[in-house]
């Protein structure tokens, strides 16, 4: 990971929102894709249809344009660093699912696999809901982040239809040994991207089990499906 963020601050690096190459950057984005992420405004996203026990669900934008690549660029393409551009914007995720209102607030990353965590230079969800909960306790919110789940290994979900995500889904977290739990106010989860809405349904299940209901979910892009099932 510091090795990654080091190559992302000393390469001259392209556009993360358009992959235009040798342009003025500002934090990983040109000057159009900057104006283009920042103009985004949180608003409640639900898959069509959607999984039983699915929490309100608050997506910064859709997954297309600089903000689906800024997401590409930051998983796949070990561009670290955008975790602070992003981080900020998925504070305004959760605290719309929070209710908008400034109080206590915790959130908690859907977990990575094992594998994940290696192939994307640590753990990209855990190192968003950090920047996020930062940004909001700047702004005056009492957040903190917690992991109270482990993901055990999962197939990939890249071919997956609805039914089959949601099996796969039901069976990829369980509680951590020692637990770390929300400590009052409300409890959001936070992932990257939400298509069918099955793994925010199943954390959400397991986290009920484990005596910690969740008041919603933030994300930073939810799909449109042009399909649903």
């Amino acid at each position: 990971m510091v090795l990654a963020a080091l190559a992302d601050l000393v390469l001259p690096a392209e556009c993360a929102g358009c992959r235009t190459p040798h342009v003025p950057l500002r934090r990983g984005a040109c000057a159009d894709c900057a104006a283009s992420l920042a103009a985004l405004r949180p608003h409640a996203a639900r898959p069509n249809p959607a999984p039983a026990g699915l929490p309100p669900c608050t997506a910064v934008g859709d997954y297309a344009g600089p903000l689906r690549e800024a997401l590409l660029a930051y998983k796949e393409r070990g561009r670290v660093t955008l975790a602070t551009p992003l981080g900020t914007l998925l504070a305004e995720a959760v605290a719309l699912a929070a209710g908008g209102v400034r109080r206590p607030v915790t959130l908690i990353p859907v977990p990575s696999t094992a594998s994940a965590i290696r192939e994307r230079h640590g753990d990209h969800m855990r190192r968003l809901a950090d920047r996020a909960a930062r940004t909001l306790r700047r702004a005056g919110w009492p957040a903190t982040v917690a992991q109270p789940l482990r993901a055990l290994p999962k197939p990939d979900h890249t071919h997956l239809d609805s039914a089959q995500r949601a099996i796969a889904a039901a069976a990829a977290f369980q509680p951590r040994r020692t637990r770390s739990r929300a400590n009052g106010g409300a409890v959001v989860l936070v992932d990257d991207i939400v298509t069918t809405g099955a793994t925010l349904a199943a954390v959400t299940a397991v986290l009920l089990r484990s005596g910690i209901p969740v008041d919603g979910a933030a994300v930073l892009a939810a799909t449109r499906r042009r399909h649903p099932q």
